[in-house]
């Protein structure tokens, strides 16, 4: 049996051990990060509404992550054929998403990318970022409640 589990260097944590057969796998990387496939997803302390989703290869490659549903009313998108074919995405089942925020203090001037979700296929591991083209969300939506 190979060994999956491996110490990587973190933005946030110092040095973990993660199983990499747990990683998930961005086929083309993230925008901007098109060479940083393989990303784990890290907690924040117990119960937190946020994660980290940490390059596996470059320690200074990370993102504060949540999921949009939790913090936004009626967030709601239509996933693009090529994200479907590339995830092979069966049904709706199959997809956890997340959005990148960008923390602030106060907590409640924190904003979530609601234009770009990160979609994971929770079977394959397989990830995307999607870029929506939907005027309707921001960059930086406000999670504390009110649009700015």
């Amino acid at each position: 049996m190979v060994n999956t589990i491996k110490e990587i260097e973190t933005k946030f944590h110092d040095k973990v051990e993660v199983d990499l057969s747990k990683a998930w796998h961005f086929p083309k990387g993230l925008p901007g990060f098109e060479d940083e496939e393989e990303f784990v997803i890290l907690p924040i302390g117990d119960g937190s509404e946020f994660q980290i989703l940490q390059s596996t290869k470059q320690a200074g490659i990370a993102f504060v992550v949540a999921n949009p549903y939790k913090l936004v009313e009626d967030y709601d998108f239509t996933i693009d054929e090529p994200t479907i074919d590339l995830l092979e995405i069966e049904k709706p089942e199959d997809l956890m998403v997340l959005g990148i925020v960008c923390i602030k203090e106060p907590l409640t001037d924190s904003t979530i990318n609601l234009q770009a979700p990160l979609l994971f296929h929770i079977e394959n591991r397989k990830a995307k970022q999607m870029i929506l083209n939907d005027n309707r969300y921001a960059i930086k939506h406000p999670i504390g409640g009110k649009e700015s």
